[in-house]
């Protein structure tokens, strides 16, 4: 594959543009992609419904190359779309058409391991459970555990806010990552900053917090300074079944409100049990309408009471069978189970869209309920997976995109579940963002007077408006159609009409 010249295959999806000149006679081969059947691969994220061609993407290897290519996209007033494993799913890395797309995905050096202070600098490109495999021998690791953690960078983590099944204890990214060092694209230029330090506190403005969910709108990570959380010396899980989703659900709050905080508490409806055992053999109840996973660690002693009390609270509520692991292995091959439901469910349908609303505990059994009738009403399956235990819901609705038909129904139920979690006291994204998916919701879930503020932000941070525009702040106008429609359009798209670049 050749980067600078043409290989063969189709002509690129725009015109030549003189950023592109001046960035192949600045940069080395290969770091420059502009033909389009290289351009493929980076035309959505993970919400793959959407897909949009860049005009090129870049991959610079060092910090100088990157802002060598901001530096020229800043002087051209070229949108930049910042990009790392591409694993997220509301749209927020979709490139903008008329930009370009700048992958950290070569930025994956650990730059620092301190085992006393119990942090980690590593660069944005750094996967997330690489880190804890990097810190394992000073029995650390890095607590936010998403089920892409695999494959998902440091630097995506963050500008998502990413959570996982271990948050519920140990915290989202955000109270996880002490500081942040990056670039902004200012009326002047290129320029470095640093949010937040390696002290517990920093004076000033809680600008670190900013950043964090911030979906590459406000600035371009280049380093990252996170905490390391000790191992505990023991782990085990209660598997609990439960007759009904409802039950399950009122589990859920039994045990929040007997004052246990579980390191990780996750439900599974029988749809998602029937995708998962087959695929991952993860040990599960397919017989039961709904399991809760629920674990304890620590010290042997610590654990052992917790687990007794968990299981007298979760038997009071009406599970049966409930099952503790035995053995580490059989741990986290529960666990395994529960992050495969994605790639389970990938399965078993042609394509599905991954909701992400948070809503308060007590509300979980009518939300699924809720859920239920709308399976019936829009004719399209969901399966429910979600962190139980801080109510951030992930239903996946199946549906086939090569039918215009089912691509509506599915929005629109996606649209009514966000919607829902809403007038429910909730939030229409628990850690996936906004991106392009959920800008109508935006609408429903703040006020214009807030999203002015929004805007104000967006704006004083990059007042050119070229990190990635069109994302997670809805226009003026998008917002005037949705209170007058009362719904959210049937098609998701970039917000460009007044956020894009001037």
């Amino acid at each position: 594959m050749n980067a600078h010249a043409p290989s063969g295959g189709q002509e690129g999806p725009h015109p030549s543009h003189p950023l592109l000149a001046e960035l192949r006679a600045r940069l080395p081969a290969l770091t420059l992609l502009d033909q389009t059947e290289d351009l493929r691969p980076y035309e959505c994220d993970g919400l793959s419904a959407y897909r949009q061609l860049p005009r090129a993407v870049i991959l610079p290897r060092t910090e100088a190359e990157l802002k060598t290519v901001l530096e020229a996209c800043h002087r051209h007033r070229v949108p930049v779309v910042a990009r790392g494993a591409g694993t997220g799913l509301s749209g927020g890395a979709m490139p903008h058409a008329d930009g370009v797309v700048v992958s950290l995905a070569r930025f994956m050096e650990i730059l620092e391991i301190d085992p006393q202070a119990r942090t980690a600098r590593v660069q944005p490109g750094v996967r997330n459970l690489a880190l804890s495999e990097a810190a394992a021998p000073y029995q650390l690791y890095y607590a936010p555990d998403p089920s892409s953690q695999i494959a998902c960078t440091l630097g995506g983590n963050v500008a998502e806010n990413s959570g996982g099944v271990h948050c519920l204890k140990y915290g989202l990214t955000v109270h996880n990552v002490l500081e942040v060092k990056a670039l902004l694209l200012s009326e002047a230029g290129v320029e470095e900053v640093r949010f937040g330090g390696p002290a517990p506190d920093a004076p000033g403005l809680d600008l670190l917090a900013l950043i964090n969910g911030s979906e590459g709108m406000l600035a371009i990570t280049t380093e990252i300074r996170v905490r390391l959380t000790p191992k505990p010396p023991l782990a085990r899980v209660v598997m609990a079944s439960f007759a009904s989703v409802t039950a399950a659900a009122d589990a859920v709050a039994a045990i929040i409100a007997a004052g246990l905080i579980p390191a990780g508490l996750e439900m599974m409806d029988r749809q998602a049990i029937a995708a998962v055992e087959p695929f991952a053999r993860a040990g599960y109840d397919t017989q039961a309408a709904a399991i809760l996973l629920c674990e304890s660690d620590g010290t042997p002693e610590e654990v052992e009471h917790e687990i007794a009390q968990m299981a007298q609270v979760l038997a009071q509520a009406g599970a049966n069978p409930i099952r503790v692991s035995g053995s580490e292995a059989e741990r986290l091959r529960f666990w395994a189970g529960r992050k495969s439901a994605f790639p389970a469910v990938g399965r078993i349908t042609p394509d599905y869209l991954c909701m992400d609303g948070t809503i308060p505990r007590k509300r979980l059994g009518e939300m699924l309920g809720a859920i239920a009738d709308m399976e019936r009403r829009y004719q399209l399956r969901c399966a429910n997976v979600f962190h139980a235990g801080d109510g951030n819901l992930h239903p996946l609705i199946m549906f086939d995109a090569n039918s215009p038909d089912e691509t509506a129904r599915a929005l629109a139920f996606g649209g009514e579940i966000l919607e829902l979690s809403v007038a429910l006291g909730g939030t229409i994204t628990g850690e996936h963002g906004v991106g392009i998916e959920k800008l109508a919701q935006m609408c429903a879930q703040f006020s214009p007077e807030e999203l002015d503020c929004f805007r104000a932000l967006k704006t004083a941070f990059d007042p050119l408006q070229l990190l990635n525009p069109g994302k997670l702040i809805p226009s003026p106008a998008r917002c005037r159609e949705y209170r007058q429609t009362g719904s959210a359009p049937r098609k998701a798209s970039p917000d460009t009409r007044n956020e894009g670049p001037r």
